[in-house]
């Protein structure tokens, strides 16, 4: 096993910033030529720590703001509009797009890559959406879907 120095998320793995042990042909035939890694060093380690260390004041001041969002996000109730049949089924489906797009028009500005939906949503009803503002802070909101 060698360790490295997660430079970006990489999924089912670690977060940025991670030091975490891969396999010798992970980490030097994709990782770290890919620059997503770099090799966990005795140098890169103390340039790690003391860029964790200034890093550690500016991840609190945005994990409190994403906090502050997640309250004002948390009785939120969405309503989206859909094209539907007589009988509640909607053409097409409804995505993280429109309900990005009906977050913002409520003045809230969220990327659709951190919006998930659980199940499709084919149907006329209400689900539920999670949204990842931050690395520490998921709010889950409510939606309506409605015919238009």
């Amino acid at each position: 096993m060698m360790e490295v120095i997660l430079k970006e998320d990489v999924t089912n793995l670690g977060h940025r910033d991670d030091i975490v042990k891969v396999k010798p042909g992970y980490g030097r035939n994709y990782l770290i030529p890919q620059g997503l890694a770099v090799l966990a060093t005795e140098s890169a380690l103390k340039v790690h720590a003391e860029n964790q260390r200034q890093r550690a004041h500016k991840e609190e001041k945005l994990r409190q703001e994403a906090a502050a969002v997640a309250e004002k996000l948390e009785g939120l109730k969405l309503t989206i509009g859909a094209k539907a049949s007589s009988t509640g089924k909607i053409f097409g489906s409804v995505n993280n797009i429109q309900i990005a797009e009906a977050l913002e028009k409520d003045g809230f500005k969220v990327e659709r890559k951190n919006i998930s939906i659980k199940d499709a949503v084919k149907e006329l009803g209400t689900y539920t959406a999670n949204v990842k503002l931050h690395r520490d802070v998921k709010v889950t909101i409510e939606f309506e879907v409605v015919a238009e």
